[in-house]
């Protein structure tokens, strides 16, 4: 029976891909790096020699090894070399300070540290004689350790020592906003299935030229690491993020896709080289909530915006708005305004509820508050050494996100604010994402962020962080009273200040660095 079982089951590993797109289309670009480029040929090479080169340094199975890396070729390897070599990839935040690196590094428990030559100062203070450490110049040539380490090892296939699909692949350790961060567990399965879902909700195909905005040690770079691979599509790799140069790329090389939080499609459409697209460009919204303003803007400019929602313990994206054809005959604002929900589950995934404090389902009115939980094919396999909160974020079988929303009668939830992002005044809850897209219809603003401070009448009241677009300039009188002909009084900002807003290095902004400064001195966040 055991023999018959192995005729109908293979295990899904997203490593998979890369062997079948090598050897349907070796010659094909696989990998686009300024004036380097690979052929799927040249990058199943690459992959293999890093694979052969970590067990010849002695990796054993489930070995965790470590990247600190931008979106270079380098770091794409390393998704499909290390699980194919038996370990557990670790791919670390690169805007993460020593302490944190140090952290990861030793909560880990990586015997094997890559690090791009721009950020190996960050990691000298730290002990690493228990490390090996390879430096990654980017360069592709001779005289790179990192290109020395493959040029050693040996070409040829590594065979695999994965038993069970549902062991663990990844390490993705979240940037929670207090405390020390939880590594989020990925399981060979989970990645592929994920992989997959992606190509099927953006509509990847052999055609794909996919540019790499989102960063790869972002939840795996939400799977498309390994979803373009799975349709023989093109990585275009982006040591940073900048609008000009995206545009640049847009243009010479015919990028199809790119993913990111709405802080970089904000730059991206406000940059003075946008202009209509000559073709469409699929771009994957996530992170934050879109306002309806950028997406309008985005669809006038051409852009096939679609926005999609989930955490690291989802693998990324898990739900996402799919456009109703009946929408088209909406006026624009009312189709941005559906768009800017976060819709259902994909198609491969379970759908998403939203409950109240006894897990029971909210009324699908639109207005009732719940938490957000979700279950199926990419829940993470938990958090690694910490038992104790995996059972407590899986409780009762599904996931819970801490998102709270709002499910609406045709299935669609929406997002209303993280728990802690709630304001509560005068006894009525405000959105800050409500007031943040009020914020952002003033023609002169780029960005901003809400959060609730402290207020003697009111017990707390919503302030605005703005960040003005180039050139432009706004008071706050002007941006409140424009904020009033769109939401009710209470909930429009008491105050306005002006300038960048702090983030994280996937563009999410820092909401608990601008709270702790409003409340600095308190005993208590919540007034």
């Amino acid at each position: 029976m055991s023999e018959f079982r192995h005729v109908y089951r293979t295990e899904l590993t997203p490593v998979s891909f890369l062997e079948r797109s090598a050897s349907v289309f070796p010659d094909k670009t696989a990998v686009i790096h300024g004036a380097r480029r690979y052929t799927y040929r040249q990058l199943q090479e690459r992959v293999n020699r890093l694979a052969n080169g970590l067990r010849a340094a002695g990796l054993a199975k489930q070995d965790r090894v470590a990247f600190i890396c931008p979106n270079i070729p380098a770091m794409l390897e390393a998704h499909y070399g290390v699980p194919g070599a038996g370990g557990v990839l670790v791919a670390i935040n690169t805007r993460l300070n020593a302490d944190e690196i140090g952290y990861i590094l030793q909560h880990s428990g990586a015997r094997f540290l890559f690090v791009d030559a721009e950020l190996e100062a960050v990691v000298k203070p730290l002990d690493l004689s228990g490390l090996r450490v390879i430096r990654v110049d980017d360069t592709g040539a001779p005289g790179d350790p990192y290109e020395d380490f493959l040029a050693q090892a040996s070409p040829a296939p590594v065979p695999s020592w994965l038993e069970d699909e549902e062991e663990m692949l990844s390490i993705n350790y979240t940037s929670g906003t207090t405390g020390r961060p939880k590594g989020v567990m990925y399981a060979h399965r989970g990645a592929w299935i994920n992989a997959v879902a992606e190509v099927v909700e953006t509509a990847m195909g052999f055609d794909t030229k996919y540019l790499w905005t989102l960063p790869m040690f972002h939840c795996n770079g939400w799977c498309f690491t390994w979803g373009v691979t799975a349709v023989a599509g093109t990585h275009i790799c982006l040591r940073r993020v900048e609008p000009a140069r995206v545009w640049e790329l847009i243009d010479t090389e015919g990028v199809t896709h790119y993913n990111g939080a709405p802080t970089v499609h904000v730059g991206v459409v406000n940059d003075p080289r946008a202009h209509p697209l000559a073709r469409p460009v699929t771009v994957t919204v996530a992170g934050a909530p879109p306002s309806p303003t950028l997406l309008a803007r985005m669809r006038d400019l051409g852009f096939r915006p679609v926005h999609v929602y989930g955490l690291t313990e989802t693998y990324g994206p898990h739900t996402v708005c799919g456009w109703h054809e009946e929408w088209d005959a909406l006026p624009p604002e009312e189709q941005a305004r559906l768009a800017a929900r976060q819709g259902q589950g994909y198609a491969l995934f379970d759908l998403v509820r939203v409950v109240d404090a006894n897990m029971t389902d909210v009324p699908r009115d639109g207005q009732t508050l719940g938490e957000v939980i979700m279950r199926g094919n990419n829940a993470a396999l938990g958090y690694f050494k910490q038992s104790d909160a995996t059972a407590e974020a899986f409780r009762g079988g599904w996931f819970h996100s801490g998102d709270i929303a709002v499910w609406h009668p045709d299935g669609y939830i929406e997002l209303r604010d993280r728990k802690k992002d709630i304001i509560i005044s005068g006894g009525e809850n405000i959105s800050t994402i409500e007031v943040e897209q009020a914020v952002v219809k003033h023609p002169a603003v780029l960005e901003c962020a809400v959060v609730a401070i402290p207020d003697e009448k009111w017990g707390e009241r919503p302030k605005a962080f703005v960040t003005l677009k180039p050139g432009q300039r706004a008071t706050a009188a002007e941006i409140i009273e424009s904020c009033r002909q769109h939401i009710a009084h209470f909930k429009c900002p008491a105050a306005i200040e002006f300038g960048d807003l702090p983030k994280t290095s996937t563009g999410k902004v820092q909401k608990f660095v601008l709270r702790e400064r409003e409340w600095k001195g308190k005993e208590k966040r919540i007034n």
